[in-house]
Parts: structure tokens; C-alpha cells; sequence
């Protein structure tokens, strides 16, 4: 198939990306964890023995980032439709989230142990379309907040990618209606032009 103007742009500003160069550097599996790294520094969500699940985690810089945090006596729990490259100390579920049967793989796992951290980068296949593709991204993110309700410890937290525009403001009241704190971040590794926000909750309700 033949490259498009567009992808050839994207293609060149990835690879000349600063972020991208330091992730290639550190041994970083991607720019997202630089993303992660900067928010955890401000809001200390990472702590020593933490549960951890990490939704839409391939290629692996979140997980990298949790594994390496919250050390050997924590738990990372990670999920992603695509493949993943094993990561020493994540226990790694291929399945598409949105599915009973995955969720139920990853409750089985967890067993009776509450979660202190989930984090959803999840984003799904673009259309094109940016009303499809806003609902699509909004349901994913109503989907981990489902997850935070049902195996977040009280004082646990929820990490989840969303995208400015059409329901935004449907799912930040839902946030608010279930933690006691929800705040804004939009971390420097984030490209200016991208619509994505991170939401930060806390403490549940």
C-alpha cells in the first residue's frame, strides 16, 4: 500500500520525536512512559507494593514504568487486545477488555486482592471518523471505570486516556459522581495537537 502524504509526516515527526529518541535511549518501550513518569512524580500514585492493573497496555512503557515503581512486593496486572513482549514481574492477559469473558480471566487473577491503581491508556482501532471514533474511545473509558468500582481499593486510583469532544463532559461528571477528587492532566510528552487528556480520580466515593 501506498504511503500517504500524512503518514509520511507522522512517520518523520515520530522518529525525530525527542521523547521518542529518550525512550529508544532508556530501554523505554515507548514514548508513553515518559507520560506516565511525569504524572506519578506530581500525584505519587505509584507506591511500594501496589496493585496495579494496566488496561490497553502494549506495547509495555506504562507497565515497564509500574513494574519498576512499585517493586517486587507490588503486583502489575496488565491487558491488551494486541501481543505483548514479556516484562519480568507482569502477569500479561491478550484479550479484548470490552468482552465478559477476558474481564472475568482478569478477576479470576486478581482473586480477592484490591487494587490500588488502574491505569487505561486504552484507545481503540480509528475509524476516521471523529464521532465514532470519540464514542468508541468514551466507552472504553466508561468500561475502566466499571472495573475501578468494582475492585478499587478505597483510597485506590484511576489513570484513564480520554479525548476532548462529544460525551467528555458526560463521563468527567461520571468520574466526579464516583471519586471524592478527579483532576486534569495533560503531561508534556502528550503531543500539542493531540485532543488527549489524562483524568485522574481518587479516592472512591
Amino acid at each position: 500500500m501506498k504511503r500517504t502524504r500524512t503518514s509520511k509526516a507522522w512517520m518523520r515527526e515520530h522518529v525525530n520525536d525527542p521523547y521518542v529518541q529518550l525512550a529508544k535511549k532508556e530501554g523505554w518501550r515507548s514514548r508513553a512512559a515518559f507520560k506516565l513518569m511525569e504524572i506519578d512524580d506530581k500525584d505519587l500514585l505509584l507506591k511500594r507494593g501496589e496493585v496495579v492493573v494496566d488496561l490497553g497496555a502494549t506495547p509495555g512503557g506504562w507497565s515497564q514504568v509500574a513494574v519498576k515503581r512499585v517493586g517486587d512486593q507490588g503486583l502489575v496486572f496488565a491487558l491488551d487486545l494486541l501481543e505483548m513482549e514479556p516484562i519480568h514481574g507482569v502477569l500479561f492477559i491478550q484479550g479484548d477488555f470490552r468482552e465478559d469473558e477476558v474481564l472475568h480471566q482478569l478477576e479470576e487473577k486478581l482473586g480477592d486482592r484490591r487494587v490500588g491503581l488502574v491505569m487505561s491508556d486504552m484507545a481503540p482501532n480509528m475509524s476516521g471518523v471523529p464521532l465514532v471514533d470519540q464514542a468508541r474511545v468514551m466507552h472504553l473509558a466508561e468500561l475502566g471505570l466499571e472495573f475501578c468500582r468494582a475492585h478499587l481499593k478505597p483510597d485506590g486510583a484511576f489513570l484513564v486516556k480520554v479525548f476532548q469532544g462529544s460525551d467528555y463532559e458526560t463521563f468527567l461528571r461520571s468520574m466526579r459522581e464516583t471519586f471524592k477528587a478527579v483532576a486534569v492532566r495533560k503531561p508534556d510528552a502528550s503531543r500539542d495537537r493531540s485532543p488527549e487528556l489524562y483524568l485522574l480520580g481518587r479516592a472512591l466515593r
